[in-house]
């Protein structure tokens, strides 16, 4: 099968293509170089494409870096999921994102920036996870819904560090259905919590 010349496809097709692979190039970049070494000049290298049209896409290195971190909502079932699904989509995404058809190296290495740059570990707080948190306080609903999604995110983030980033041996040796049988009850009891 023969690729379309890039110049023969529709302006916005165009547009989507070059925006995906700038930020695929980004995500490269925070991953190998750390939030403050990634440049925008590497990232636009990396991608093919000039420095102005990655400012123009995004406007600055840290919204390059939020755009980076969010990944693809294919990726973010926990935001369509219902409250009754909220728990099992969590660690859906979670796996996802590390294990799955996600790129589990630049994920580790946003997160990682996230606790070594203060404007990264800000970005992932007020810009990204923000939404997601907001999202799922929507879907629950109720009293402290805000501070309960906030704990789901807070286990899920714990999970992640202790699986991918710090490998402790009986939580990133562990089957996924193991983790998944027994974080769901947890997960479960911050849906409906106990009276």
């Amino acid at each position: 099968m023969t690729e379309v010349p890039q110049e023969s496809l529709p302006r916005e097709e165009r547009r989507r293509r070059t925006e995906a692979a700038i930020l695929e190039a980004a995500r490269q970049a925070f991953a190998e170089n750390g939030f403050e070494r990634a440049t925008i000049r590497v990232v636009a290298a990396q991608a093919g494409v000039d420095p102005a049209l990655v400012m123009q896409y995004f406007g600055s290195k840290e919204r390059l870096f939020a755009a980076a971190a969010r990944w693809s909502h294919e990726h973010e079932t926990v935001l369509s999921a219902t409250r009754e699904q909220l728990p099992s989509a969590a660690l859906h995404d979670l796996f996802e994102k590390f294990e799955g058809a996600g790129d589990r190296e630049a994920a580790v290495a946003l997160m990682r920036n996230c606790l070594t740059h203060p404007e990264a570990a800000r970005i992932m707080r007020d810009e990204v996870m923000c939404d997601r948190a907001a999202g799922v306080a929507r879907t629950l609903g109720g009293d402290e819904a805000d501070l309960r999604a906030g704990l789901i995110g807070a286990c899920m983030i714990g999970l992640g560090m202790a699986r991918y980033l710090l490998e402790i041996p009986p939580v990133a040796g562990a089957r996924r259905e193991d983790v998944e049988r027994l974080m769901e009850p947890v997960l479960r009891a911050l849906v409906d919590p106990p009276a």
